[in-house]
């Protein structure tokens, strides 16, 4: 756990409001009270007001009460900051002009010297920061891995000065965090999301800026318009030292990927990419090449990095291979909750048998669209079914309703096996967020492979007896 208590001195004892009990909320209270920091805490849900005051922690609703008192606000990143408005304990705060904050922000306050990596952007961010803490911990270096995956900030371990933090940061933490700045950034992508909480694409593209703040070094992948113009904006402005990386253009400085997965630091080779199994599709590619650009930053040699690479297992729901029979293989990319990260997983195989759907976004499927070609059928679950049904309709593709996802694995997995065709792979990219019928998306990948484990095995049990599945 990280240590708060420099900050008892700056809060001159006065207590931390804590908005928001999921995750990061929590951590705060436990942090603060390893501290001897005093807390009060709210949250809208009576669930997890009362999951808190279990762990012994004050709670009442701070929204219209005594804000003199406070410290500060400490807010968890799903709280609306601002759009489509702030949470009233919020616009409470900023009329008593209490400051507001995250826990990203406490963790730099008490651990200013601490040596970190940020990374941010729409799509890729858990597996590149898994793939950095991976290569840096295979180069014996001590680290540890959270933010926004994983571990709380302020969950992990002290590592004193020798260590190196791997944060992934949401565009919402980074709204929040108005001294920290990490000593070298990444923003991998940009594409539209989040626009509700950020107002539109510009506060979105601001919010995803903010990591560039400060003095450090920045890295961004240059091969779509709104990273290429803030690649542009930050060069200029010359705080950071910034390095483009490309997988769609060699460049001389910076760092690119070539047609054939070949990785490049200028003109200088490092490795070839088709040698990481966990690292397929161009998608994957980006990742590697802005995680090897990252860990050359902080220290990690050319060749700890290679094998780093080829060593990585993947990201839990992150296209990962749960099983293959019969040359089928079975994918769970529960982790793409909307149309961008779907559209990379459909790139990335054919023929698919693709299980999709959940509760819709609202933001259409034009980039799956452009990959409908390696979709053999696809089998709908969730409160987007209509939506989906309507769209394939559109586009005279197969599909089958199913409802729910065991009844989705059941189907595509009978289908794949007859049909047969070669390096076919039963896809579950749902294009959709998991809230309709599970608490995340972890929990659907969850349902995804043991759904997967149980057909197959039926499966092979009736061959062994000579029967059909």
């Amino acid at each position: 756990m990280i240590n708060l208590s420099a900050l008892k001195s700056q809060f001159k004892d006065k207590p931390v409001a804590v908005l928001g009990l999921g995750r990061s909320g929590l951590s705060v209270f436990e942090a603060c009270k390893a501290a001897g920091i005093q807390t009060v805490l709210w949250d809208d849900g009576e669930n997890m007001r009362k999951a808190a005051i279990d762990k012994g922690a004050v709670v009442e609703d701070f929204t219209n009460g005594d804000w003199a008192r406070f410290a500060c606000l400490c807010v968890a990143p799903g709280i609306p900051l601002t759009h489509p408005a702030p949470h009233p304990a919020i616009a409470a705060a900023q009329k008593h002009g209490v400051e507001i904050l995250g826990d990203m922000e406490l963790f730099h306050r008490a651990m200013p010297g601490a040596r970190t990596i940020g990374i941010t952007g729409t799509n890729g961010k858990s597996t590149t920061t898994a793939l950095i803490g991976h290569i840096i911990k295979s180069a014996g270096i001590d680290v540890a891995v959270g933010g926004n995956i994983g571990e709380a900030v302020l969950g992990l371990p002290d590592l004193g000065a020798g260590g190196l933090y791997v944060l992934e940061l949401s565009s919402y933490q980074l709204d929040l965090m108005t001294g920290f700045c990490p000593d070298i950034s990444l923003l991998l992508n940009i594409s539209p999301d989040h626009l509700d909480r950020h107002g539109g694409m510009e506060g979105y593209m601001a919010a995803k800026e903010r990591i560039f703040r400060g003095k450090g070094i920045g890295v961004i992948g240059i091969d779509d318009d709104g990273s290429a113009a803030i690649f542009a904006r930050q060069r200029k402005e010359g705080q950071r030292r910034m390095t483009p990386v490309s997988c769609l253009r060699p460049m001389t400085q910076g760092v690119f990927v070539s047609a054939e997965g070949e990785l490049f630091d200028g003109p200088h080779g490092v490795v070839d990419l088709n040698t990481c199994p966990a690292l397929k599709g161009r998608h994957n590619w980006q990742n590697a090449a802005l995680a090897y650009t990252a860990c050359r930053a902080a220290g990690v040699d050319t060749p700890s990095i290679a094998k780093g690479l080829q060593s990585f297992p993947g990201l839990e729901h992150r296209q990962k291979i749960v099983t293959s029979l019969h040359g089928v293989t079975y994918i769970n990319d529960s982790k793409a909750t909307n149309d961008d990260a779907a559209a990379v997983a459909l790139s990335t195989y054919s023929p698919i048998y693709w299980i999709a759907g959940g509760q819709d976004k609202g933001g259409g499927y034009e980039k799956c669209e452009k990959h409908l070609g390696h979709v053999r059928h696809a089998f709908l679950i969730g409160t987007a079914e209509d939506v989906l049904a309507a769209w394939l309709d559109k586009h005279k593709k197969p599909y089958t309703r199913c409802g729910t996802l065991d009844k989705a694995v059941e189907a595509a997995h009978a289908m794949a096996q007859k049909d047969a065709l070669d390096h076919a792979a039963v896809l579950l990219s749902p294009a959709c967020a998991s809230f309709d019928q599970f608490k995340s998306f972890e929990q659907r990948g969850d349902a995804f492979n043991d759904a997967v484990r149980r057909v197959t095995a039926y499966t092979k049990e009736a061959e062994k007896k000579g029967g059909h599945a």
